[in-house]
Order: C-alpha cells, then structure tokens, then sequence
C-alpha cells in the first residue's frame, strides 16, 4: 500500500470528535430513494408476518412468559444479565440464581406448543 493511500486514515486519528460524527452522519445518510425502499421492504416484512396466521415458537414463547409474569421478567433478567458475564462458572451461577426461585411447574402444559411446553420441562 503506498504512503499516499493512508492519509485518510491518518486524518482520521488525529480528527476531533465533532468531525468524526459529522462524517460517519454523511457516510451513512440515505437517499430519499434508499428510505423509501427500505420502508417498502419493512412494510411488507410486516404484512407478511401479520398475514402468516399462526404464531410461532417464540411469539408463543412470549405469549406464555411475558412481561407480566413473574417467569418472563426473570428470564429477560437474566438474558440481559448473561450478555455481561465473562465467564461459564459465572453464567452456570447466574442461571441458577434467577431460574431457581420460580414456579415454573404452574406453566407446564399450559401452552399449545410442545416445544414451549418441553422448554417450561426443561426450565
């Protein structure tokens, strides 16, 4: 690589913080015509998940341990948690702490799907 090539790279060390902003903004800015395909995809990303009918695994997943359960607000605790820990024998202890003290047995077979049913088995 010649010398001349890295001179963007250079300025780019020694740039101060409100130009580095100002040009991550115009590298990332979008085209009126960009914004509009990309709401197109996402509007029919979300028809076609409206439209499929039945929920699926996690959407049932959710519906039995949501946040207004005790179980759901332990096991976003706890994913939340985990995505901080440094290490197995931090993590095997965490799991423990927060699935333990529930009642997961008063979800079994609650839920039309076998899967969620043999994750409340498992939990």
């Amino acid at each position: 690589m010649p010398l001349d090539d890295r001179a963007p790279l250079r300025h780019a060390l020694t740039a101060g913080e409100a130009a580095a902003v100002r040009a991550a903004i115009d590298a990332a800015a979008l085209s009126p015509e960009d914004r509009a395909a990309i709401s197109a995809d996402a509007a029919a990303l979300v028809r076609a998940v409206r439209g499929s009918g039945a929920p699926g695994v996690m959407e049932q997943f959710l519906g039995e341990y949501g946040l207004s359960t005790r179980e759901g607000v332990a096991l976003m605790c706890l994913a939340e948690a985990l995505l901080r820990v440094p290490d197995g024998e931090t993590m095997d202890a965490l799991i423990e702490d927060k699935i333990a003290p529930h009642d997961w047995g008063a979800h079994l077979g609650d839920s039309g799907s076998i899967l969620v049913n043999a994750s409340t088995w498992a939990l």
